[in-house]
């Protein structure tokens, strides 16, 4: 029955192939199916190795049809765009009222992206689907080394009915048309261009053609240790001169010092209580919204968005995909030797390999006979390289690792730093008035086998002074490893001719504690977990307009470059990475998307941050007019800049898993606000199930300011402060 069933439908075929080819287009909308019996797509991770059968060549259609089937270098051929006020088959605003969350055992199907209906592949699988044109999206360029299941419609996918013939008057007044639009064309120049990528940003936007590239350098677990923020023991050169022909910002803030949380935070420009991502095991678009993303955007608007290294956290956060095809054009690479990251790598004094905190090893010698970010900057510098042979704008973001733990870089960047140079933290001890929830136990970096083989007590146990030592040398070492990697990027930046058309910025996930509090790693509300370095090279902006060819950004050596670069401009205005989103926008000269509205479950595209191109403007060294000349306090205060801050807890003592709680083992959140002059803190009761904070149960609170204290080592939180900083503060969480 099966044999005549497809006997009959090949037989069929080419008769309704030659029917749809003759037929108008609303005759003929609907979609042509394949031949029975063709073969079915080879699966996704042989196509990915090239193991395995290639896809095989596009479906049949006629020969009116073959220019718009043929493989298309775009991922995404043309077709309708849902309106931009409505998210694509997101979840329905109602679903996410302050509620029960949906339980975590379900499948994690995100919201697909086709038009079509989608169906669930699994936990954390995107559904399948024709993918839909959509507007703006640009054509992939030839050389981006695609596999043949990228470019080429697979087996099982469909071809589309042929558009109908113009009638004669239409054709009449082509010419016409084509004339006025010329004329129009010719006036947008001195309009478009003339301002600049600022003034571009504060209009409608410009059109993606008038816009920069985008090179966005995220690091993980990077304080701002390096000479352009005043450091004088770290060498960064390369850093530095970036910053020379940057807007750098002194006090940059992330949202939660955790990886996932903070990136999906200023990848959305949505908050953690907007994403409901405070560990690692929920995707945003599946269990709070359907959020745009800020490569979506750039995607949208017409640029080639392309992802190396760890840019979103792998895994369920990012819906084991790093959010393609939503975010990027292709999908992200991930260098292969990151899957060694936590082997036993370390060689130890016994002569034995260990999976150490402290190591420094010799590349040669390692799985693959390289590094992860060794292998993300070559694959950044080729993808620069095709970029270079096009004229689309792209936005390339590179993540690099180091210096997360375990601390493992090439072993000759400890001679960058003798042990006898290294010092302790300068408040190496537990602050007498910390409360006990607000302590970070620092439970990952027990687990090391060279910390674990210490004994040392918990919660509060100190590590012994020399290994302290040798924690921070490694530290440091690894930040000048990073520095290579991003000297080298920069450097191919400039050989590639595209310095003078590239927006550059660099920023952290979080910082990371090197014993200060009697801390380590980051997992906390102080500065230094929370505060991290922010990087803004703007051509025409920053520094003066770039001459084609010029070199911006030769490299410099940290084993033999003596000097320090000073900061083009600095702002010590107090910013915090959920501006990423709408900065990035309007350096890029597109639309600003607006503002959130206060319940924003259900919008698609707004960003809970503001654009701080305004900053750009201080001149150097000069903090804004802040409260200066008011008489209102109320108001100045609310005017005041503030970066947020929050972090989960899952008792009001040290326990082992309160540096990363799941979600249901939440009971406290500490929401801290970090001004100019002083860090207040407030550790709330905090339910789980409906994402809710009671902040008329008060669990502990602090308070420091920055004038006398700023290490932030001496609480002075007490009843008598707490209204008016409370009454503050939520205020700013209601705004």
């Amino acid at each position: 029955m099966g044999a005549a069933v497809g006997a009959e439908e090949r037989r069929q075929e080419p008769q309704r192939e030659q029917r749809c080819a003759r037929s108008s287009r609303a005759q003929c909308e609907r979609w042509i199916p394949l031949r029975p019996g063709r073969a079915r797509t080879a699966p996704r991770d042989q196509h990915r190795t090239g193991t395995g059968p290639a896809p095989g060549p596009a479906p049949h259609c006629s020969h009116r049809d073959q220019r718009r089937t043929a493989p298309s270098p775009s991922l995404f051929p043309p077709g309708p765009t849902p309106h931009r006020s409505q998210p694509r088959n997101a979840p329905s605003p109602s679903l996410f009222p302050p509620g029960p969350a949906p339980h975590r055992s379900q499948p994690r199907t995100a919201p697909s992206p086709h038009r079509g209906a989608a169906r669930s592949r699994g936990r954390g699988a995107p559904a399948r689907g024709r993918r839909r044109g959509r507007e703006g999206e640009a054509p992939l360029p030839a050389g981006l080394g695609l596999r043949p299941w990228l470019t080429t419609p697979p087996p099982g996918r469909l071809c589309r009915a042929p558009p109908p013939r113009w009638d004669m008057a239409a054709a009449r007044l082509c010419p016409c048309l084509f004339l006025f639009l010329c004329l129009c064309l010719l006036r947008l120049p001195r309009y478009a261009f003339a301002a600049g990528p600022a003034a571009a940003g504060t209009g409608a936007g410009a059109g993606p053609g008038d816009g920069m590239n985008v090179l966005f350098i995220i690091v993980d677990d990077l304080r701002p240790v390096l000479g352009c923020y005043g450091d004088k023991l770290v060498k960064s050169p390369n850093i530095d001169q970036l910053a020379s022909q940057s807007m750098v910002f002194s006090n940059a803030y992330a949202q939660q010092a955790v990886c996932a949380p903070s990136r999906v935070s200023f990848l959305t420009g949505r908050r953690p209580d907007t994403t409901r991502l405070y560990d690692f095991y929920s995707y945003w678009r599946v269990h709070a919204g359907n959020y745009s993303t800020m490569p979506q955007y750039f995607k949208e608007n017409g640029y080639v968005t392309l992802s190396v290294g760890k840019v979103f956290h792998p895994g369920v956060s990012s819906n084991y995909s790093d959010d393609y095809p939503y975010s990027w054009s292709i999908p992200p690479f991930h260098p292969s030797a990151e899957k060694h990251e936590n082997d036993k790598t370390c060689r130890g004094k016994d002569g034995k390999l260990h999976a150490n905190l402290v190591c420094p090893v010799n590349v040669t010698e390692m799985p693959e006979g390289t590094l992860p970010d060794i292998q993300s900057t070559e694959e950044a510098i080729h993808l620069l390289n095709v970029m270079k042979t096009t004229r689309q704008k792209f936005f390339l973001a590179v993540g690099y690792h180091k210096p997360h733990i375990p601390l493992r870089y090439p072993q000759e960047f400890l001679k960058l730093y003798p042990l006898e140079n290294i010092t302790l933290a300068p408040d190496p001890w537990v602050p007498k008035k910390l409360p006990s929830v607000a302590y970070n136990p620092w439970v990952d970096i027990r687990q090391r086998d060279d910390v674990e083989a210490l004994n040392v007590s918990f919660p509060y146990g100190a590590l012994p002074d020399d290994f302290q030592r040798q924690i921070r040398q490694s530290y440091y070492a690894a930040v000048s490893y990073l520095d290579v990697q991003i000297g080298l990027l920069l450097s191919a930046l400039d050989d590639a001719g595209l310095s003078n058309n590239t927006i550059v910025v660099f920023t952290a996930d979080h910082g990371w504690s090197l014993g200060e509090h009697g801390e380590w790693a980051k997992y906390s509300n102080f500065d230094v977990a929370t505060r991290v370095p922010l990087i803004f090279y703007v051509p025409g902006m920053t520094t003066s307009p770039v001459s084609q060819g010029a070199r911006v950004f030769p490299y410099l050596d940290p084993f033999s470059y003596i000097g320090v670069s000073v900061p083009q401009g600095q702002s010590k205005e107090v910013v915090e990475l959920v501006s990423l989103f709408p900065t990035l926008a309007e350096l890029a000269g597109l639309r600003v998307p607006p503002a959130c509205p206060e319940m924003s479950f259900g919008v698609a595209l707004c960003t809970e941050g503001r654009s701080i191109v305004h900053y750009f403007n201080i001149s150097k060294g000069e903090v804004g007019e802040g409260k200066e000349g008011c008489v209102d306090t109320d108001r100045c205060f609310n005017e005041e800049p503030v970066a947020f801050s929050q972090y989960p807890r899952p008792a009001d003592t040290p326990q082992w898993n309160s540096d990363k709680p799941k979600l249901k083992d939440i009971r406290i959140m500490g929401y801290s606000m970090r001004t100019i002059d002083y860090r207040y803190t407030l550790w709330v009761q905090f339910d789980p199930n409906n994402f809710s904070a009671n902040f008329k149960d008060v669990h502990a609170g602090e308070l420091y300011m920055m004038e006398n204290d700023p290490n932030q080592d001496y609480n002075v939180y007490n009843n008598t402060s707490h209204g008016w900083f409370f009454k503050k503060l939520l205020g700013f969480l209601k705004h």
